[in-house]
């Protein structure tokens, strides 16, 4: 198949600023969501959507497309939006986030296509990956699957057998990116189970790491587009995030996990992140 990557039409931080306004207007308009998550991630998003998958919104089921899985269920409204962004749906039918019958669940689904698994039982996605990842190999495939989990799920035993089954399957065609953002629901990540240190554990369990900002594009770009990192080995992507970044009255507060937007709050995260906040 060549290179299905189209020319990117917009910077990453273009793409980014897109992800985080629609994410939001979509919440609030649905009433439900997790913004923090939304925010945290959308850099991530952003930079694998603009042009690092090997995806195409007009052959969503070609069997040599990368495989994106996105654990971390509850940013469904960043992934949608980076999905809209490239044309795998409208932003008419963004605005149907959250009703009856949508393909558009606020729990990832695979009812919209470009979206590879349904998820929401936190844990779960990079056990799947794993699967996915060794199918390739079996199929002499060069398509790749990358899997993004937010920190708090790694508390997840399933997790742990996932990373040393595929270390010991030596799947150099994996790359799992962990959002970082340190803050669950209830409170941070090391206070209800700590996983530091992280890249230490991620690395005595087979996985070569690299540690990034993950709202610095430019790095997150060059980490995805080096993968995998060594020879022979899963590649692991440490993005340290902020949740709810780019909204000054969200950052890092445990609120902003599931909580909803008024109009008046609405319009100044709007107002924030048109200004290049983020």
């Amino acid at each position: 198949m060549g290179d299905q990557r189209p020319d990117r039409r917009r910077s990453d931080e273009e793409m980014a600023r897109y992800v985080r306004i629609s994410s939001l207007a979509i919440v609030h308009r649905a009433g439900v969501g997790h913004p923090g998550a939304d925010m945290s991630s959308a850099d991530i998003l952003s930079v694998l959507y603009n042009g690092v998958l090997r995806v195409n919104a007009a052959d969503p089921a070609d069997p040599e497309r990368d495989r994106f899985i996105c654990s971390k269920s509850h940013a469904s409204a960043a992934l949608y939006s980076a999905l809209a962004a490239r044309g795998f749906l409208s932003e008419e039918e963004l605005e149907t986030y959250g009703k009856p019958f949508s393909r558009l669940c606020t729990a990832v689904s695979n009812r919209l296509p470009g979206v590879e698994l349904s998820t929401g039982a936190l844990g779960h996605g990079l056990s799947f990956a794993v699967g996915a990842a060794i199918a390739a190999r079996m199929d002499r495939s060069p398509r790749r699957v990358v899997v993004m989990t937010g920190d708090g799920e790694l508390q997840e035993g399933s997790n742990w057998e996932a990373l040393m089954l595929a270390a010991t399957q030596k799947l150099a065609n994996l790359l799992l990116v962990v959002d970082r953002n340190r803050v669950q629901k209830g409170a941070s990540t090391e206070e209800i189970n700590a996983l530091e240190p992280l890249a230490d554990k991620m690395r005595a369990f087979g996985w070569a790491v690299r540690e990034v900002n993950g709202h610095d594009t430019a790095a997150l770009r060059a980490a995805f587009e080096s993968a995998p990192f060594e020879p022979g080995r899963p590649s692991c992507v440490l993005a340290a995030t902020v949740k709810g970044k780019g909204v000054s009255f969200m950052e890092n507060d445990l609120a902003w996990h599931s909580r909803k937007l008024t109009d008046a709050l609405l319009s100044q995260a709007l107002e924030e992140l048109r200004r290049g906040r983020a």
